[in-house]
């Protein structure tokens, strides 16, 4: 009676007991003393990818400080970079699988994308847009009613550019297209009359366009873009060291350096965005 009360207690407390861990992110890079950031190649001035060379702007900038920040808190020298290109489609699929510890270019926080990533603390914020050809005299979203407006699937602003027109009563046909780059060859060919994606992002591609005056953009934003970096659900301790390493550059006021050097050509940080560096100040 004793032994069989004894094995059931036994096999009760196995059953219980909480499923062993999956190995955490900080472990394998302490390990291997390499991390692997993702990125999107034609998301200018946050992430890009030019002429082969190793990626760069404002988002992988951020990365890099916290790789070097994971590596002092691993207590080794350096690690190895492992530098994956994304696309809009499988950027969370690749985060959420494990292909990337962190990706580091343009997304929105929202929460439906909670549901399959975790996010960082927020690292900027922007508005959506309509970048338009600067030989035409679109100038707010009502200028485009009757017109066709492209915009990249998979992205938070195709339901954000939707909504707006829904909103507004403006009835123009939304062109979902694949790549931001597929979207801005139809707005030079003339096949769209506008391409939308958020305010910064289209200012580095309206800057990067062949012909300094060829694109312009609207004087109106339709959406809020809360900026984060995503990493794996189930990775408490690599957030944690990630956002540690962030809440120290908000601290430090070393943001400004990252930001001035991507986005100093455009002015000043805003309200919203000095807020948001201020806010972000978490102490240690």
């Amino acid at each position: 009676m004793i032994r069989s009360f004894l094995a059931l207690t036994l096999l009760a407390a196995v059953v219980a007991a909480p499923a062993v861990a999956a190995e955490s992110s900080l472990d394998r890079i302490r390990t291997t003393r390499t991390i692997k950031l993702g990125f999107l190649p034609d998301a200018p001035p946050f992430s890009m990818a030019v002429d082969g060379k190793s990626p760069q702007g404002y988002s992988v900038e951020l990365c890099e400080h916290i790789a070097n920040g994971i590596a002092g808190r691993l207590g080794v020298d350096k690690l190895t970079v492992n530098w994956v290109p994304l696309t809009l489609a499988n950027r969370f699929d690749a985060v959420a699988k494990g292909d990337v510890d962190l990706e580091c270019s343009t997304s929105t926080w929202t929460f439906g994308r909670q549901e399959k990533v975790e996010f960082s603390l927020t690292t900027f914020v922007d508005g959506g847009s309509i970048l338009v050809r600067n030989d035409t005299d679109f100038f707010r979203a009502a200028d485009l009613k009757g017109k066709r407006i492209a915009v990249a699937k998979s992205t938070t602003t195709e339901p954000s550019l939707r909504e707006a027109l829904r909103n507004a009563g403006i009835s123009a046909e939304v062109v979902p297209v694949s790549t931001v780059a597929q979207g801005l060859t139809l707005l030079g060919a003339g096949d769209v009359d506008g391409f939308a994606s958020d305010r910064v992002k289209l200012i580095g591609l309206a800057l990067e366009a062949q012909g300094a005056n060829t694109f312009r953009i609207i004087e109106e934003d339709f959406s809020v873009e809360p900026y984060a970096l995503a990493l794996r659900p189930d990775d408490p301790a690599l957030r944690l060291a990630v956002n540690r390493t962030l809440a120290e550059l908000f601290r430090t006021g070393e943001i400004m350096k990252v930001y001035d050097h991507w986005l100093g050509p455009l002015g000043k940080p805003g309200v919203l965005l000095n807020a948001l560096y201020y806010l972000n100040r978490i102490p240690e």
